[in-house]
């Protein structure tokens, strides 16, 4: 065992330790962020638009200051990218980071000299925790791969901005550095297809062990290895590769194909990072929860999603809310987002500690017949009858068809790119339906009531996905395909790679 290795158990033991006070004291650790959140920014422009200097309580709060997204925020963030101080938080953002928005075309999403260092805490803390838990601290004398956006950071109003993921490179602790691939001159590189193939070429003689990216292009560096080898696993190029650490979209449609390449059942880690900050992580190989970050710098709310688009929707703390119901996630942040809506969908599994599922996002959902289908449940839907029927599952989308042709009744239909695919498709189909029915009790009602007919699946032909990224410019990086859509974009764009 290396020096590294060794050390991190001393350190491991004392930081989960530390954390057991906030996590049995969430609520109250919740109650004294909200309040040092107000009294900080109340003499920030938004502060005193919304009157902070009254707001004692979370009722308070909640009367002073409505819902955003990023347009309701959007004049105070461009206030910021042109200079202004004392905005949104005191002072100017430390950077900016640059995300892609279905509506509002590029966000610039301020991140804070306070919240920077949550960031990069909450990864550091995921290790430490399966260190304490499991004892395995060996990857750390070994090289470890982070796939992430290019760490070029541009400047607006003297302010650095870039994608997260390339951001967080640039604060990567110094004693990991040398361990860390791939290089600063490779990471730079802007396409990504490129970049993958200088990757494998950098990485192919390295002692390997921790690999870390969204699983879709951490599965295209696999392929690409194992293409440029010829051998059967990547456990057979990387032998010390022990553990799996990614975020950005759920992991179990990836799950049975990234174990085949990697050649094993490899031990992972799952993290919930976003721009607006780093939310929760998977702080235990027992179970598949993630541990919400009570004490690190961020307020949350949460709105039931049934109630999301109503004008005057129901808003709980934490305290509030209830097990196994589905919510829209909420922060006020020490970034400077105010009751800024997230887009995702959670539900919580435990209150001791408050532990979570992300279940999908607030707008990827199909309800064009009322029925409101969410992630989770074409998730579940898809992947207990590909166990059951032993097919595996490249990725995936869905979208309503409407206006069928031939006067067809209306149907959700299922783009799928599958990695072996079921001897029978339409019989499989029809075995998704059902559990889609049982899932979902207002699409049950649709198809019994003759409103919509049965789900359709589309098989596509090997490496649909990447070709359509590819050619929309979009591949690699943070992007990621929506499970669910209520219109007929990204299906459209998908009917030429029908099989």
């Amino acid at each position: 065992m290396g020096i590294k290795a060794f050390l991190s158990k001393i350190i491991a033991a004392r930081t989960v330790k530390g954390m057991a006070h906030w996590k049995s004291n969430a609520v109250a650790a919740q109650e004294k962020i909200l309040h040092q959140l107000i009294q900080k920014a109340q003499h920030t422009a938004f502060g005193k638009d919304h009157q902070f200097q009254n707001i004692t309580s979370y009722q308070d709060f909640k009367k002073q200051v409505p819902i955003h997204d990023y347009e309701d925020l959007r004049p105070y963030i461009d206030r910021m990218t042109q200079g202004e101080a004392h905005v949104l938080w005191p002072g100017k953002p430390q950077y900016f980071a640059k995300t892609s928005g279905t509506t509002s075309g590029v966000k610039y999403i301020p991140i804070s000299k306070e919240s920077m260092p949550e960031h990069i805490k909450a990864a550091k803390n995921a290790l430490l925790c399966y260190i304490h838990e499991t004892g395995k601290a060996d990857f750390l004398d070994g090289k470890l791969i982070f796939l992430q956006g290019s760490p070029k950071l541009d400047q607006k109003a003297g302010i650095a901005f870039g994608r997260l993921s390339g951001i967080v490179a640039h604060h990567v602790p110094s004693y990991l550095q040398k361990n860390r691939l791939p290089s600063y001159e490779i990471n730079c590189i802007e396409d990504w297809e490129q970049k993958v193939d200088a990757i494998v070429e950098e990485t192919l003689k390295e002692d390997m062990r921790l690999i870390s990216g969204i699983p879709p292009w951490c599965q295209m560096y696999f392929d690409r290895l194992i293409a440029k080898t010829g051998k059967k696993n990547v456990s057979r190029i990387f032998p010390n590769f022990k553990l799996f650490v990614y975020g950005g979209v759920n992991y179990e449609p990836y799950r049975a194909r990234i174990e085949e390449s990697v050649g094993f059942k490899i031990d992972s880690i799952e993290t919930y990072p976003a721009s607006e900050g780093f939310i929760a992580f998977q702080d235990s190989q027992k179970d598949k929860s993630l541990l919400l970050l009570a004490d690190a710098g961020i307020f949350y709310e949460f709105i039931p999603t049934e109630e999301f688009f109503h004008e005057n929707p129901t808003r709980l703390s934490l305290g509030e809310i209830e097990l196994n119901k589905n919510y829209a996630i909420i922060l006020s942040s020490n970034a400077g987002l105010w009751a800024y809506s997230l887009g995702d969908t959670v539900k919580f599994v435990s209150k001791n500690p408050y532990k979570l599922l992300v279940t999908g996002r607030i707008k990827h959902y199909i309800s064009a017949f009322g029925e409101h289908v969410i992630g989770e449940e074409v998730e579940h839907a898809l992947l207990s009858v590909a166990q059951e029927e032993q097919v595996e599952i490249t990725e995936f989308t869905v979208a309503p068809q409407v206006n069928p042709e031939k006067g067809e009744l209306p149907y959700h239909e299922w783009f799928v790119e599958f990695q072996k695919s079921p001897k029978d498709l339409k019989q499989f189909a029809q075995k998704v339906d059902l559990v889609l029915q049982q899932k979902n009790i207002y699409y049950q009602d649709l198809i019994k009531g003759k409103i919509l007919q049965p789900l359709i699946i589309r098989s596509l032909k090997p490496s649909a996905f990447i070709d359509m990224m590819r050619a929309n410019g979009k591949l690699g990086g943070q992007n990621k395909v929506p499970r669910l859509a209520n219109d007929r974009s990204l299906a459209d764009q998908l009917k030429p790679y029908i099989d």
